[in-house]
């Protein structure tokens, strides 16, 4: 029997369990991956907003990271709220020693509308998705980024994703560097139970990566196993609740 492949999330702690370092722990569980973590803030936060966010120094996510990778090694990276334009650039500095793929999701603004990178922080994303092998924007996010004209000029590979465009149909386009395009379709699932979704999908993405699968099937088997557990979600909190990891079919 093989060992499960290796994924290591960095990104902020969700306190009600929905989102950041807590879904990635479930999604690659979940995908019979062996996660492990590099967590980057603190938050207080539940299904209706964000009540405080305290950082982690720069330092201790970089021991956190080398911790991991040097003892246990890496088969795959998945990137997500990172707090601070110092830990976005300590973290370019130990991506470019490692030769995992890496998924970059540029979270800027938390489901319930609190933001949760600043100005530098985000000009600070620029090394990361040059190094990632795939972004994962929302319609906000790559609004934020510059386009898709910006995107095309940075040459990055990115997964411009359509969970919050109007329609009954839900579009994610994948552009590869080349400028060619695939879109991944599917109907919209009716509910407000959508915490964490973008944590989930880019934590699955990593997970199928790191399984040695192409980038186009793990988008695939990714965008399926958040749909399944968008109709499995518990039903938990007054707002946008979390999605049901558990019950969820990779």
């Amino acid at each position: 029997m093989s060992p499960p492949p290796r994924i290591l999330t960095i990104a902020g702690s969700d306190s009600s369990g929905g989102a950041g370092v807590q879904a990635d722990v479930k999604t690659i569980t979940m995908l019979g991956g062996y996660a492990m973590t590099a967590i980057t803030a603190l938050t207080a936060q539940n299904t209706i907003g964000v009540t405080r966010v305290e950082q982690v120094s720069p330092e201790m996510v970089a021991a956190q990271i080398d911790a991991c990778v040097s003892d246990i090694g890496v088969d795959a990276i998945k990137i997500g709220m990172l707090g601070s334009a110092a830990i976005a650039r300590a973290l370019s500095d130990r991506l470019e020693t490692l030769a995992a793929p890496v998924v970059f999701d540029p979270v800027m603004v938390a489901t319930s509308g609190a933001a949760l990178a600043d100005a530098e922080t985000i000009a600070a994303f620029e090394r990361l998705m040059a190094l990632a092998t795939l972004t994962t924007p929302n319609v906000a996010e790559l609004e934020a980024l510059g386009g898709d004209d910006a995107m095309a000029a940075r040459c990055v590979a990115y997964l411009a994703k359509g969970g919050d465009a109007e329609g009954a149909t839900v579009i994610d386009r994948l552009v590869r560097t080349d400028g060619s395009m695939l879109s991944f379709e599917g109907s919209r699932i009716a509910t407000r139970h959508t915490h964490g979704t973008g944590c989930t999908l880019s934590s699955a993405i990593a997970t199928f990566l790191g399984m040695g699968l192409p980038l186009e099937e793990a988008i695939d088997r990714a965008r399926g196993f958040v749909r399944s557990a968008l109709r499995a979600a518990p039903g938990f909190g007054e707002g946008s609740g979390p999605l049901g990891h558990a019950q969820a079919r990779g």
